[in-house]
């Protein structure tokens, strides 16, 4: 039996068939038709410039002469195959920078995501169960520090916290869209006094569902109760993880590492992330 570090997904796949506004676009290029398509581009590949007419005449030579490569010259008759995507930033599970709250933070220009400080995503974590929340409910400075009594822990600057909610464990049903609780504006702006950079919850939003927002606006007229939590990224440097899953299942509240590095998109407002528990090393079992 050998110790070994254990690592647990925090992250939902990449899916078209999820609940969500604007559902990813896939187009799949199996192996049989890769080998081919790979032909093509080879052939375009050899072709200097970007002109059309020459890339097109390039590739009528390679099928007149036999040359072009296709799926059948690969064992098998498979060649690659690869997949086009077509998603905004914000699908699945990502990382929200402060260029997605606004254009300024605290005065000057925010962040976007290729600028996040690699040391904000690779920390300790800590895990508040909020699953009591309702939906609709606002998440409040009393409920996280009540939450943090309960584990006995005291947040430190870069510590990554991760709230439990409960919702991703509907995440294939459409109420993942509107049935959880929002971190309000006073939470946001007591973890992020914390020292604390990266937010993550398993819900579809990091604020209250858009049509608890939307009546209560409709309601008072307050444009403060629009994206509150969000907005506070105007304020303080901050970002916030969005869809997370299986926070239930690591094995302690606090005492693990988490890894969110997002894709790296030039001038982006957020980054698809492959969020990662690091737990403590323990026994290797075998699989069953």
């Amino acid at each position: 039996m050998s110790k070994h570090r254990r690592l647990l997904d925090l992250s939902m796949s990449l899916r078209a068939d999820l609940p969500q506004p604007d559902p990813p676009r896939f187009k799949y290029t199996p192996h049989r038709a890769g080998g081919t398509w790979l032909g093509l581009g080879a052939a375009a590949c050899g072709v200097k410039g970007s002109n059309w007419w020459s890339i097109a005449k390039e590739v009528l030579s390679e099928l007149l002469t036999g040359r072009l490569v296709r799926s059948r010259d690969f064992p098998d008759g498979c060649g690659l195959a690869w997949e086009d995507i077509s998603c905004d930033t914000h699908a699945g599970t990502h990382l929200d920078a402060p260029w997605h709250f606004g254009p300024y933070c605290d005065g000057r220009p925010a962040k976007t995501v290729d600028l996040i400080p690699l040391e904000w995503c690779y920390s300790e974590g800590v895990v508040l169960d909020l699953r009591h929340k309702p939906p609709g409910s606002y998440i409040t400075p009393e409920d996280l520090q009540e939450a943090l009594r309960r584990i006995n822990y005291t947040l430190k600057p870069l510590d990554i916290v991760l709230l439990m909610t409960g919702a991703s464990a509907y995440h294939t049903e459409p109420r993942y869209l509107t049935d959880f609780p929002g971190v309000s504006r006073e939470a946001t702006l007591w973890l992020t006094g914390q020292g604390i950079k990266i937010i993550g919850i398993d819900a579809f939003c990091f604020d209250r569902p858009w049509p608890v927002m939307a009546a209560e606006y409709q309601r008072t007229g307050n444009p403060r109760v629009l994206w509150e939590a969000h907005l506070v990224g105007r304020e303080v440097e901050y970002c916030h993880l969005e869809n997370l899953a299986n926070l239930d299942q690591i094995p302690q509240p606090y005492g693990f590492e988490v890894i969110c590095f997002p894709i790296k998109i030039e001038r982006g407002s957020a980054g698809w992330a492959r969020v990662v528990a690091v737990l403590p090393e323990g026994e290797e079992t075998d699989a069953h």
